[in-house]
């Protein structure tokens, strides 16, 4: 089931990102803004009223704008700021928080970097601009998300600092996953109670197969919230690939019970019991699953076969025809489909899918022996010969249950030397494994076969 920790730090870049101030100048775009992951400020408003006669009148009042979410406005004040004073870093990261509101990737970028141009060691503004670029796919976004780490947030600081090291930690996972791993424990010993440095290291560990250190993050996380669907998850998926299945049930039933709408925990649950066997509960479970999500083609046929393997083929065959509907040149749609009408006796039928899978897939050998099969059951003999015939320039070993098949079908059709020949040949290569028909051959030669005297 598809999952991921919430990829962190583009809220940095939202409208409730703290600015950055310094002695002189208090940027109270702040006033607006608290990230869901910081504690609610509560100076901002008294800061603004006090630092206010120091901060230039375009800037003030693009920050009034901004308030206001009007953002057009904000952008021609904070530009005549820029034209007065092309090296005010405030007004430039202010520019490019309005130009990423108005979706202006590009234009946001170039005006973080003349923020960070302007002054280099301001935590904001490298944070800003790293985002930006790591969203953007730039490489350089690693040089300002590092120089970030190093530098001080204007306020909340271990917040601040924990989100930079997430932000990092996410940028570089599959370019220096064990560099990664560092960043995201740098975070988790910022913000203890924060469960995403946590679980985005436990999905890094998972996806390295590091299955122990993988299962030690997600319970950690599910010690500061025993609720947490993603730690759940990747305690099952771990459970699951390391093969104790047992041990991923009661997570995955719990999780069903929580959020019986999510299709993707019923599919994950009935995955997992089918694996250990207990198909009819796994039905229901996945049946669930498809009510929920009726376009997951793949829940559908897992669902399908799970029918067919249970028996249900009444079932199988009306949900293989359903899926076929939407995916007519799926050979194995076709071959599933005819083994439920082969188990119903439904022998023309069945002999029509086979050969339609053929058509499909011409280089599947046990397809020819399907066909086969469901020729003879059918006394189409001819096309049973025809399709043993063409299994039979296989490389791979033919099945000797087929030369039985073969011998069947020329004895029906009276060609009494070649249904010889093969029955011989079953009998030569069966070696007691099919005693019944064994018994029939060695008599069907007694019979077909000239006597001697």
């Amino acid at each position: 089931m598809e999952r991921r920790a919430s990829p962190a730090l583009l809220r940095a870049n939202n409208p409730r990102m703290k600015r950055p101030a310094d002695n002189a100048i208090l940027l109270i775009i702040f006033f607006l803004l608290t990230a869901c992951a910081l504690a609610q400020t509560h100076s901002t408003v008294r800061h603004y009223k006090e630092r206010i006669d120091d901060t230039p009148p375009e800037i003030a009042q693009a920050e009034d704008a901004i308030q206001k979410n009007d953002f057009a406005a904000a952008e021609t004040l904070l530009k005549k700021a820029i034209d007065k004073d092309p090296r005010n870093y405030q007004a430039w990261f202010d520019l490019g928080f309005v130009l990423n509101r108005l979706g202006r990737v590009d234009d946001s970028i170039h005006a973080y970097r003349q923020s960070v141009a302007a002054k280099p060691d301001v935590f904001e503004s490298n944070l800003n601009l790293g985002l930006m670029l790591a969203r953007d796919k730039n490489l350089e976004a690693e040089r300002f998300l590092v120089a970030a780490t190093t530098l001080k947030p204007t306020d909340h600081v271990s917040e601040g600092q924990a989100r930079a090291w997430l932000a990092l930690a996410h940028l570089i996972e599959d370019s220096k996953p064990e560099e990664a791993l560092k960043a995201y424990r740098k975070a988790s010993e910022l913000t203890p109670k924060d469960t995403e440095p946590l679980l985005s290291a436990g999905l890094l560990h998972e996806r390295q197969k590091e299955f122990s250190a993988a299962e030690t993050e997600y319970k950690q996380v599910l010690a500061l919230d025993p609720h947490s669907t993603e730690a759940a998850i990747g305690l099952t998926n771990i459970y699951m690939k390391s093969g104790h299945l047992p041990d991923a049930e009661p997570l995955l039933r719990r999780l069903a019970s929580e959020r019986p709408g999510d299709a993707g925990i019923h599919l994950q649950l009935g995955r997992l019991l089918a694996a250990q066997g207990k198909k009819d509960d796994a039905i229901t479970e996945i049946q669930t699953a498809t009510k929920l999500a009726p376009t997951d083609t793949q829940a559908q046929r897992e669902l399908t076969d799970l029918y067919a393997s249970t028996g249900k083929n009444d079932l199988a065959e009306s949900a293989y025809r359903t899926l076929i509907a939407a995916q007519p040149n799926d050979p194995e749609l076709h071959r599933g489909l005819g083994q439920a009408l082969l188990r119903q006796k439904k022998f023309a039928e069945a002999q029509q899918e086979f050969y339609a899978a053929v058509q499909l897939k011409r280089d599947w050998p046990d397809l020819y022996v399907d066909l086969a099969f469901a020729a003879s059951e059918n006394k189409n003999y001819d096309l049973t010969i025809k399709a043993l015939d063409a299994r039979a320039k296989f490389p791979a070993e033919m099945p000797a249950v087929c030369y039985f098949v073969r011998a069947s079908a020329y004895d029906h059709l009276h060609d009494y030397k070649n249904a010889s020949i093969n029955y011989h040949l079953f009998l030569q290569a069966a070696k007691g494994q099919y005693p019944d028909q064994e018994w029939q051959a060695r008599h069907r030669l007694i019979a077909i076969e000239p006597k001697k005297h």
